[in-house]
């Protein structure tokens, strides 16, 4: 018999016998310090009914995130997974880096999250119903108006201006949920939520959803935006969804690279509507794989682009003609 483990993450106790004594030995290890054992019951040169541990660690020295990302690599774990960290291995990793006393107060100075009610759904069946967001800037919800016009253009460039068609939303970086939410307010007949953070699903979107009268049409993906996309197929099933919004937070994207990847995702189609809201001074394509951009606006420093099938960009031409020519 033969077993083998990869990365701890958690305290591992355990007993064995040799020579006929009793031996205990209990290890406690930080979360990410990798611990290798083989348990062979092969025959061997000492005694009849004995057992070889044979064990090969890394002592808790303090690993650097760096380092554990390594590990995690080695090991054939996600190495971009979050790993977190306690209180004690950020104030020793501080000390070394000779700011332990700036670690110390800024650990001392974290507060509990909290929520708040300043958003509210603008349309629909649900609509003036408000919703929960976090304080502070951890997480950053599409602004009211900017939410308001994307879905008016979408809307309107869909041949249906009072409402959307019902089909299936995916709203990636979800936070708080109020874009499918306001999806699903206005026709959609099912959204699915990607949002990795724990304490947001279970404090804000979740109740949101159920607050909402929501939470029964919609699915939510407790995953990174990348590992969705990776594995659209397992999450999603049921072929390209017909709209997405896409919501990142500004400065932790590549806007080229999450574009290209979403492009040339299965839950695209050819008749997909692609709502991204992005910082001034950014590129965006005029295409994402085979959509067009229909519309692009400018609400101070942030900017709304939207993306369709071409027949939209076509019928939205022919508009713009006619109002022209009367």
């Amino acid at each position: 018999m033969a077993i083998s483990s990869s990365v701890i993450l958690s305290p591992l106790n355990f007993n064995f016998i040799t020579n006929n004594k009793d031996i205990s030995k209990n290890l406690s290890f930080l979360s990410a310090n990798p611990l290798i054992f083989n348990i062979s019951s092969k025959p061997t040169n000492i005694n009849k009914g004995s057992s070889i541990v044979l064990c090969s660690y890394k002592s808790g020295s303090g690993l650097t995130a760096e380092d554990k990302r390594v590990l995690r690599e080695r090991y054939g774990f996600d190495p971009n997974e979050y790993i977190s960290e306690t209180k004690n291995e950020r104030i020793k990793e501080g000390k070394k880096q000779g700011k332990g006393k700036e670690v110390v107060a800024e650990e001392e100075a974290k507060v509990p999250r909290t929520t708040h009610k300043l958003l509210q759904v603008l349309g629909g069946k649900a609509k003036r119903k408000k919703l929960l967001s976090p304080k502070g800037m951890d997480v950053r919800p599409m602004m009211e108006v900017v939410k308001g016009a994307a879905f008016d253009i979408l809307q309107a460039a869909d041949g249906c201006p009072a409402s959307l068609r019902p089909g299936r939303w995916l709203d990636l970086y979800s936070g708080t949920g109020s874009v499918g939410i306001e999806a699903i307010s206005r026709g959609c007949s099912e959204a699915h939520f990607v949002e990795m953070d724990p304490w947001v699903v279970s404090n804000v979107l979740r109740p949101n959803l159920e607050w909402t009268g929501f939470l029964d049409a919609s699915v939510i993906h407790p995953v990174r935006v990348e590992t969705f996309l990776e594995q659209a197929d397992r999450f999603a099933g049921n072929g390209p969804f017909d709209y997405i919004s896409v919501t990142p937070p500004y400065t932790q994207v590549d806007y080229g690279m999450l574009m290209s990847k979403i492009s040339k995702s299965p839950i695209v189609g050819e008749d997909t509507f692609i709502v991204v809201e992005y910082p001034l001074r950014t590129d965006m394509l005029d295409s994402c794989g085979c959509l067009v951009k229909i519309k692009d606006r400018r609400f101070g420093r942030t900017h709304l682009a939207i993306y369709g099938p071409k027949w939209a960009q076509k019928k939205r031409k022919s508009e713009k003609t006619l109002q022209n020519t009367t």
